[in-house]
């Protein structure tokens, strides 16, 4: 069965920094791009960012310029770096790979929390 491990959230101070991890238990095809999502406590989930097989990128408005994602194909893994973080960072990341008509991965999320 195909799993997505996240890994590298924790408790930082604002202005601190944070580095995420997605480790895929197996390689997907091209066809899938990984995002990282998040979901604070009452809050709907959001994407954070995304990247395609190609390497394209796209970002949320909030974190632009503050966040980068990245991708390793020979590791399976897929890094978010967090810098300048913000409380309002504070949430549970999950990463995800999903392609139109195809099934979505989910992972079991990390916590970040930031603290002001």
């Amino acid at each position: 069965q195909v799993q997505l491990v996240e890994s590298g959230g924790g408790l930082v101070q604002a202005g601190g920094s944070l580095r995420l991890s997605c480790a895929a238990t197996r390689s997907f095809s091209s066809a899938y791009t990984t995002g990282w999502f998040r979901q604070a406590p009452g809050k709907q989930r959001e994407l954070v960012a995304a990247i395609t097989s190609s390497g394209s990128t796209n970002y949320a408005d909030s974190v632009k310029g503050r966040f980068t994602i990245s991708r390793d194909n020979a590791k399976n893994t897929v890094d978010l770096q967090m810098n300048s973080l913000k409380p309002e960072d504070t949430a549970v990341y999950y990463c995800s790979k999903r392609a139109p008509g195809f099934r979505e991965y989910w992972g079991q999320g990390t916590q970040v929390t930031v603290s002001s």
